[in-house]
Order: structure tokens, then sequence, then C-alpha cells
């Protein structure tokens, strides 16, 4: 698994990225990056404040450096932020990885997300924006994804399984 991530997961904000990515990472007995995080950790301020006081420009450009970086450096478990896949130059990057898309339908994305306010761009109606915002990326996800899990209805613990069964990897 050198020289790259044994595995990057992408998908909507909510499908529970961070939760399966740890349980992945520990499972393959790897380290887990989350770049949001990074991009938190690197500006002080959360993805929230970000869209607010930058912009979504603003915000994508720090995503797009913050996904090259954790792609080249790191080997262990990368998750991307939801809107990651919507860069072309990302895409390309993920061409050739082992990409897991984990995948929700509306209803259950309205149930993990709701009305959080940390979700700037769910803020005034969830269920349509949401399903607005898949209509754009979900074939996007699908193209950078060498496998779709589906999470509805699942525990973290039983997609984490799926995604390993998927990409046919071992745990240590």
């Amino acid at each position: 698994m050198s020289g790259v991530p044994a595995v990057v997961l992408v998908g909507p904000m909510g499908v529970g990225k961070s939760t399966v990515g740890r349980l992945l990472a520990e499972r393959l007995g790897v380290g887990y990056r989350d770049t949001d995080q990074d991009i938190v950790t690197a500006e002080g301020r959360t993805v929230a404040e970000i869209f607010v006081d930058d912009g979504e420009a603003a915000f994508r450009a720090l995503e797009k450096a913050a996904v090259r970086a954790a792609l080249a450096e790191h080997r262990g478990v990368v998750a991307l932020g939801g809107g990651a896949v919507l860069d072309a130059d990302t895409r390309a990057l993920l061409a050739g990885q082992r990409v897991i898309y984990l995948s929700m339908e509306v209803e259950e994305a309205v149930k993990r997300t709701g009305l959080n306010v940390a979700r700037p761009l769910l803020a005034v109606n969830p269920r349509k924006q949401w399903r607005e915002l898949m209509e754009a990326r979900r074939h996007l996800y699908e193209e950078v994804a060498t496998a779709v899990v589906a999470t509805d209805g699942r525990t973290p613990e039983e997609v984490a399984q799926a995604a390993l069964d998927a990409l046919e990897l071992k745990q240590v």
C-alpha cells in the first residue's frame, strides 16, 4: 500500500466518513486523516465559519490544497469533505486510488444532518438542499469510486466491514 492512501472515503456530509474512517484505519492498522479537520486546524476556524466569513469559493480553494496534501502525504485512511469531488483536479488525483463512496438516501440524511447549523450548505431547507447537492454530486462520487457502500440502516462497524469487503482488504 505504499505511495497512496490505503483507502479514500467520499460521500455527502453526515454519511459517517469520519466515524467509518477511524474504524477502517484501526482495522487496517494505519493512521486516519480528515481533510476538513486539516483545514480547521490550519485556519483556526470551523468549516462553517470559513463559509460565512470568506465564502464557498475560498473554502473550496483551501479544500483542494488540503486534499492534494493528504493524498500525497498520508498512507492510511483519508476522509474527504462532501464537496471535494466538485474539483476536476481532485477527481483526477483520485484516479487509480482505492475510493469508497459512502452513500445514503435522503431520509437517512435528514435524520443524520437535520437542521444542524454547523452544516452551512443545509442551513435553510435541509431536505431540498440535500437533494439538490446530491443531484449535483452523486455522479461525481460514482465517477471516482472503486466501490459504493450504502450506509442506510447499518452501524458504522457494518459499514467499515462492507468497505473492507468491497476492496478485498484484510484486517490486521
